[in-house]
């Protein structure tokens, strides 16, 4: 049996790109890039980010939920939930994205059902939104609208060991407290810059070999099963 809790994140990790910057792109107005910058330099936090670019985006409820529609992931997502699931592994999704975004593209393309921890999308008029951050914490250091270092194992999941799953600036802290972190993009290069222990990927195909090559407790892991993978990992 799995002895892991897996934190996930959506956007640009389940998914090929980021849901709410595809959002934006469609329907805001121009100056949300703006505000990306700022963020991306961070002169402000996710929270402030996501709150003033969300406010700038006009669309109905029914173009929203076109564009959810539209939206694919990972195909190899849904065979590798239910395989650490089967096994005995926890995972829940963690994201600073939407949740009613990430419910409906999960639930669309096949996904088992999994918690999702993320922000909420909020109806002002027929064309106007806002975002809520029921997961916010106001000691996050990133100043992030969903902290993912407070999304830690409840009761029934405190027993086994930390892996996260990203791609980028969110998941950079939580990462630097897990036992094991799975990464791509922006996140893989974080994890290298700061020795933490981690592996690359591309694909969910290739997470299954990688996880059951990991120790199941304090132990060294496990020989990779190939050359190229052993290559992927550092720092173990």
């Amino acid at each position: 049996m799995m002895q892991w809790h897996i934190v996930c994140d959506f956007d640009g990790t389940i998914t090929p790109s980021d849901v709410i910057d595809n959002v934006l792109q469609r329907f805001a107005d121009p100056s949300w890039e703006t505000i990306e910058q700022q963020w991306l330099a961070g002169e402000i936090g996710s929270r402030e980010c996501l709150s003033r670019q969300l406010s700038l985006v006009k669309a109905t409820p029914a173009q929203l939920l076109e564009y959810f529609d539209s939206v694919t992931i990972d195909p190899a997502f849904p065979a590798f939930v239910e395989q650490v699931l089967e096994r005995g592994a926890t995972l829940d999704v963690v994201s600073d994205g939407l949740e009613q975004a990430i419910a409906r593209i999960l639930s669309r393309n096949g996904s088992p059902l999994l918690p999702i921890i993320a922000n909420q999308l909020r109806q002002v008029d027929q064309h106007s939104w806002r975002i809520v951050f029921p997961h916010a914490s106001d000691a996050c250091r990133a100043a992030s609208g969903n902290c993912k270092c407070k999304s830690s194992p409840g009761p029934q999941k405190s027993n086994k060991r930390i892996l996260v799953i990203g791609d980028g600036k969110s998941d950079m802290c939580v990462a630097g407290s897990a036992d094991f972190v799975f990464a791509k993009g922006s996140l893989a290069a974080h994890c290298e810059r700061n020795g933490i222990a981690h592996a690359r990927f591309e694909s969910f195909a290739e997470l299954p070999a990688l996880l059951a090559a990991l120790p199941q407790h304090n132990s060294a892991p496990a020989p990779l099963p190939t050359s190229e993978q052993q290559e992927r990992f550092h720092h173990v």
